[in-house]
């Protein structure tokens, strides 16, 4: 059982008998338990070495867009396997953790900025850091026998399967009808702009980098993509950063619903608040990857082979597909919460985001800035044309 350190009042002072049985106590909990920094956005996980390891004790510091919860039942299996490692890791959101390898690359030394392994679901900047030379290959038994369709030569590697899909509150079904695809998404949007202004949320291509691949993958996708991005815009959208952010003000109640979520984030916060509802769109419904690779410049390189290849095994991805909503994508695992599981069920309307060198593509600045134009014409052509529909018009 993994016991949370919390930081709290310090004690008053004890007699020396009990000062010295409160010392010893603290070696033991220091050197087995995770410390936890919360409710920030680069929350971070710390687990110190075990001195009682035959294994001369080593660090390594994971970078990852993933929050705390998610990832902790992976880090604590795996320092349970290998206590002699000290390991940090720190939660960033996608373009945080481009930015901040960026700032540090090429760079090998002590100091924690410096990551040995990053996880990022914005595929087409780690697919960019892998091309441009910034990951080294790992060649273990579990990596060579990956699934060709998530990993990129042996040095970026798609951990987890991941749908992308639409949340809303069980009194709009009720009011206007179940939302099961894009189509009725638009529908909804177009017939009902009135009662949904400012009760709709996405994510804003502009600052999130997950929500920027989604937008480039779905205007590839779908010939109304751009009529579904005018009707935001004409409800008058709320555009954010992260699932997160979606999620919690749909449970309080400020949004009626919610486009292009994580589902993985959305399916253990549906789970525990029954006003929710989650859809994954039966017409199609992309598919995110977490993609993962060891630096080039890792300070710790033996350490983070054994933790990649730790997340590539069969151990690792069945704590994944067990204690968590992210999606395992190791073959054998056939059970609720793998990719088996998901094609059975949803087959055809999966489409999973190609780890191809067509990402590179979605970053080219000149694409990039042509996309974002775009996306913000069109919201803002929505809402101009809301703006001027007889019952907005001012009476002179």
């Amino acid at each position: 059982m993994t016991i949370r350190r919390l930081i709290g009042r310090p004690r008053q002072r004890a007699g020396r008998r009990s000062w010295l049985v409160l010392i010893w106590l603290a070696a033991v909990w220091l050197t087995s338990t995770p410390v936890v920094a919360q409710n920030s956005p680069d929350a971070q996980l710390h687990y110190a070495s075990s001195p009682a390891s035959d294994t001369a004790a080593s660090r390594l510091v994971v970078h990852g867009a993933l929050d705390v919860p998610l990832i902790e039942p992976l880090l604590d299996d795996f320092h349970r396997r290998y206590p002699h490692i000290e390991l940090t890791y720190r939660n960033f959101t996608t373009l945080e953790i481009y930015r901040t390898f960026m700032s540090n690359a090429g760079e090998v030394d002590a100091n924690e900025a410096t990551a040995d392994v990053v996880m990022s679901s914005a595929m087409p900047w780690q697919y960019r850091l892998a091309n441009d030379g910034y990951a080294q290959p790992l060649y273990s038994e579990s990596a060579r026998n990956w699934p060709d369709w998530a990993r990129w030569r042996q040095e970026l590697f798609g951990i987890t399967f991941e749908p992308i899909v639409i949340v809303y509150r069980r009194e709009l079904a009720e009011r206007f009808g179940a939302v099961e695809s894009h189509a009725d998404l638009l529908a909804l949007l177009e017939r009902e702009s009135e009662a949904l202004r400012g009760r709709v949320v996405t994510y804003d291509p502009a600052s999130s980098g997950v929500g920027y691949t989604y937008a480039i993958e779905e205007a590839r996708l779908s010939p109304r993509y751009w009529e579904l991005v005018a009707a935001l815009g004409s409800v008058d959208a709320e555009l954010v950063g992260t699932t997160r952010e979606m999620l919690v003000g749909l449970a309080e109640g400020r949004y009626s619903i919610g486009y292009n979520l994580l589902g993985s984030y959305a399916r253990g916060f549906v789970r525990d608040h029954p006003e929710l509802t989650i859809a994954v769109p039966d017409d199609y419904a992309l598919v995110m990857q977490r993609l993962a690779f060891i630096a080039r410049s890792a300070n710790n390189p033996r350490a983070a082979k054994l933790f990649l290849d730790y997340l590539l095994s069969e151990a690792g991805q069945r704590v994944i597909s067990e204690q968590t909503p992210l999606g395992a994508v190791h073959p054998a695992l056939k059970g609720d919460g793998s990719a088996s599981a998901l094609r059975a069920r949803l087959g055809g309307a999966l489409r999973p985001i190609p780890l191809s060198p067509g990402l590179l593509a979605t970053l080219d600045d000149l694409k990039r800035q042509a996309l974002l134009s775009r996306w913000m014409r069109e919201f803002r052509r929505g809402a101009a044309t809301q703006n001027t529909h007889p019952s907005l018009r001012k009476t002179p």
